[in-house]
């Protein structure tokens, strides 16, 4: 009788066996790719912010501000100075010189040490900033509430008899000009004075911008 010659190659049961074996590597493969991305997502709707920082994953170590973040740069893309004075019963009302700054990053409306009353506008797009947004920022910054409106000053709470004087210099050699709608609205301008004063008494707001800015 003759002997059947041995077969060569795979067989189909060995040739089943690898198709699958791949097929699970794949899926495994596709599994952890989708739960990164998943993961990574979800991270950044808890922490509650969209915008990157310099290296391009969500800031941590300070909260965000409505709309203006705090990343790890200074900006030099738009970067301009605005000057915000407070009197309280005709006295000059002190506002944090480091406001706005952290050990992490910097708000892109901030102040700096040893220039009191100057607001630095860094950003990396041109858009409209308010004092509404500087006052989120210093509420942010400093964990509590800043509120801006005609009851209250930050921290200060007007009385029955005072109101609440808001004054715009826009530098144009006109001095300062009474601004009669809501404080929060006044868009911030590069070399703009911005006087917010609780009366009375009433005083002459200093209209001069720092030199240097």
């Amino acid at each position: 009788m003759a002997q059947a010659r041995p077969t060569s190659g795979l067989s189909t049961g060995a040739l089943v066996a690898i198709v699958a074996s791949a097929a699970v590597v794949v899926l495994v493969v596709v599994s952890v790719m989708a739960y990164v991305g998943f993961s990574r997502v979800n991270g950044n709707q808890s922490s509650g912010s969209f915008f990157p920082n310099a290296t391009g994953s969500p800031t941590s170590g300070a909260p965000q501000s409505g709309s203006i973040p705090c990343d790890q740069l200074e900006h030099t893309q738009v970067h301009y100075h605005a000057l915000l004075q407070i009197f309280n019963q005709g006295q000059a009302v002190a506002i944090p010189t480091n406001l706005g700054r952290t050990a992490a990053c910097l708000y892109w409306l901030h102040m700096h040490t040893g220039e009191p009353g100057i607001i630095h506008i860094e950003s990396p797009a041109d858009r409209i900033f308010t004092l509404g947004d500087f006052f989120q920022v210093w509420g942010a910054w400093s964990g509590s509430p800043q509120p801006l409106d005609s009851t209250q000053v930050s921290s200060i709470t007007l009385s029955g008899n005072e109101k609440l004087l808001v004054y715009l210099d826009g530098g144009d050699g006109a001095g300062p000009v009474a601004f009669p709608g809501d404080p929060k609205a006044i868009e911030l301008r590069s070399h703009e004075i911005i006087t917010l004063e609780v009366a009375p008494p009433m005083v002459s707001p200093p209209s001069q911008f720092p030199s240097g800015f």
